[in-house]
């Protein structure tokens, strides 16, 4: 694994099973130097087991550098569980991975990811105390402190991504009449397009779930294109909020929007990919720092201090980053994802 093309000195991997419920997980740690490692836990069917160590190193290690360029006081780290969340997901499934974070003593902080909800974080909840995503408790009378599903706090960071973009490619952060292709409809991606819809968007939408699209598209007044159709839109904005690794060498080449501004995870399949997009004019806006919105409601989440409006601050503020790192990008001539790379490294005290 030290070998591993994924592996960047992450501080502990620790893979597990559990007979009587079936589950197979695996949890990495990137960096514990700010604070406890937090990221959310991924249910998926991977091809194999070695897809699912690819994928957990590449998500913790961008955990902590959107943990760190959110300012919070948290490192890096991720959970995937091996399984398909339609067909092998139950309370016990869920209890067992809890008992395996409880394991490790709070150097790791779990919360909801793909194939993850709000009830499934309930289950973890039964037997481990470091676990965020939780339910709201009722608050009638009293200020509203964070918690509770984060993807619509990762959709309005999205958003307030989207205008930052295109206030720096086109001196104007307005949205009525720009045209977004949204890529995947789930929690985050759903959200974003009903934000950007309200905020007078036009939309292309694409999901795997034909029904899904077509549904959202009915309520939105949007078109349905398939998910390779979706790349090649000429459209103001590509927002991918689907799965990672969208951004390669069959797809840059065909892409039809000048900004790429999205939710998902890891989008360059590999770094070299941000330089492809910065040859072809694109405008990339890093993953981990666009999405980071989800993770700041976590963060208010477990340290119990902030409410509702002190996250959506911090949320709001993922554009001024953004506005950051493209400046930095222009003034250097570097690509953007390499400039918030540096960025993340210095704050979290690594060799850049």
């Amino acid at each position: 694994m030290f070998d591993h093309a994924a592996f960047d000195e992450h501080e502990h991997v620790h893979h597990a099973t559990d007979s009587a419920t079936g589950l197979r997980c695996i949890i990495a740690i990137h960096s514990t130097r700010l604070g406890p490692a937090a990221g959310g836990c991924r249910m998926w069917s991977y091809a194999n087991p070695g897809a699912a160590l690819t994928d957990v190193l590449r998500l913790a290690r961008g955990m902590s550098y959107k943990n760190a360029m959110a300012g919070l006081p948290l490192g890096g780290g991720k959970a995937v569980i091996l399984g398909d969340p339609a067909r092998h997901k139950s309370p016990a499934l869920f209890a067992a991975f809890g008992r395996v974070v409880e394991t490790l003593g709070g150097r790791y902080i779990t919360a909801e990811d793909v194939g993850v909800t709000e009830a499934d974080m309930s289950a973890i909840a039964t037997t481990t105390r470091h676990v965020a995503g939780l339910p709201r408790a009722s608050g009638a009378g009293r200020e509203q402190t964070a918690g509770g599903d984060p993807s619509p706090k990762t959709a309005r960071g999205i958003l307030a991504g989207i205008q930052a973009a295109l206030a720096h490619a086109t001196g104007s952060d307005a949205l009525s009449g720009r045209h977004v292709a949204v890529q995947g409809l789930g929690g985050v991606g759903g959200n974003l397009a009903r934000l950007l819809h309200a905020a007078g968007a036009r939309l292309t939408l694409a999901d795997l779930n034909g029904e899904r699209a077509q549904r959202l598209a009915a309520e939105l007044d949007a078109q349905v294109v398939d998910g390779e159709q979706i790349l090649r839109i000429e459209a103001d904005v590509f927002a991918p909020c689907a799965l990672g690794g969208v951004l390669n060498d069959d797809s840059i080449p065909a892409l039809g929007a000048p900004i790429v501004a999205g939710g998902a995870n890891n989008q360059l399949l590999e770094d070299r990919h941000g330089e492809a997009l910065a040859e072809r004019g694109v405008l990339y806006a890093p993953d981990y720092v666009i999405n980071a919105g989800g993770i700041i409601n976590v963060c208010g989440e477990y340290l119990g201090q902030w409410t509702e409006a002190e996250v959506d601050r911090r949320v709001a503020a993922i554009g001024d980053t953004l506005g950051e790192i493209f400046r930095e990008a222009k003034r250097s001539g570097r690509p953007t994802h390499r400039v918030a790379d540096a960025m993340a490294r210095q704050r979290i005290g690594l060799e850049v």
